[in-house]
């Protein structure tokens, strides 16, 4: 795989992993058990390595799209953890 093929998701990539740091501390900071919780994060970041090296050539031609979702969806998540941690929901 190229960076010219995963250029379009770059922003994703970026953010995405941003958003999980702040969604692994929120699990920290609720008392979940760090070993677990270290142990489910490995297992999804294996997931989505996998799923980004064979899904990309399909999902190429939507890149677009998806990385409008992703964009909507990794806002959404920082403000729901912003205002958890103001306590305002």
């Amino acid at each position: 795989m190229s960076m010219k093929e995963i250029t379009p998701f770059l922003g994703l990539i970026i953010f995405g992993n941003i958003e999980n740091l702040v969604l692994a501390s929120q699990g920290v900071t609720a008392g979940v058990n760090p070993i677990i919780l270290g142990g489910l994060s490995l297992i999804f970041v294996i997931m989505w390595l996998l799923i980004g090296n064979y899904g990309t050539a399909a999902a190429i031609k939507h890149a677009d799209a998806i990385e409008f979702i992703g964009g909507l969806a990794i806002f959404i998540l920082g403000l729901q953890s912003m205002l958890e941690a103001l306590h305002i929901i």
